[in-house]
């Protein structure tokens, strides 16, 4: 239960810090932070996580990197299902609480989106439904990647969370403008649901997407990383 609550409470920090940098300090004139800001913020939580519950339960805060992990033969079956469920509920809770700070704004609306993920006329960019699947498969394959080889036993110690954060920090440089970045089904989820209509009607892309991003990062990881010749 210690490992489900750390993965409720780490998911719902990078909610909040991620999504909250974007929904509430991107967009601020003359001194907002923008999208490079907002990729930081991302990092940052992760970063900051690692250290603090990375000991605890690993610090996985995502559904696609818990199935990652699993499938890549580091985290046992047994354990998938109550982190997903601790996840999903940290980043919808996060979600709430940044609903509730940004509705005490009189002229506080979700249309513009509340940092929900898109495609379509939805993207930041425009970016089509193809693109937003390309996008989302190939940065969670390559976040998987880094997450595998920084935690390898090999790789020097003490460093994953620098590599890990900074990998999801440049994840989000690239791809914000295309999806707004999920790679992430539960941060996803979490504001999706307080946006209703649109959202929820894509959100399916963003579990699917990171998903088997995931999957092919994993299997990529265990080919590479093998010792054998």
């Amino acid at each position: 239960m210690k490992q489900y609550g750390a993965e409720f409470f780490g998911t719902f920090w990078l909610v909040l810090g991620g999504c909250g940098s974007a929904v509430l300090a991107a967009g601020v004139p003359d001194v907002g932070i923008g999208w490079l800001g907002v990729a930081f913020a991302f990092g940052l939580t992760v970063l900051t996580m690692a250290y603090t519950i990375g000991h605890i339960s690993g610090c996985h805060l995502n559904p696609a990197v818990s199935i990652g992990l699993w499938a890549g033969g580091r985290f046992p079956a047994n354990k998938l299902l109550p982190y997903i469920i601790a996840q999903v509920l940290g980043g919808i809770v996060a979600g709430g609480v940044l609903f509730l700070i940004v509705s005490g704004k009189a002229d506080f609306t979700t249309i513009g989106g509340f940092a929900a993920n898109g495609y379509g006329e939805h993207s930041p960019g425009g970016y089509s439904l193809f693109s937003g699947l390309l996008t989302e498969v190939v940065m969670t394959m390559m976040f998987l990647l880094i997450i595998l080889g920084a935690t390898d036993s090999r790789a020097p110690q003490g460093f994953a969370p620098l590599a890990i954060g900074l990998g999801l920090t440049l994840i989000h440089l690239i791809s914000i403008p295309v999806t707004n970045t999920s790679v992430n089904p539960a941060r996803s989820l979490g504001v999706a649901v307080y946006v209703g209509d649109w959202a929820l009607a894509q959100v399916w892309l963003f579990w699917v997407a990171p998903i088997i991003g995931a999957l092919i990062g994993a299997a990529i990881y265990r080919f590479i990383g093998s010792t054998e010749e």
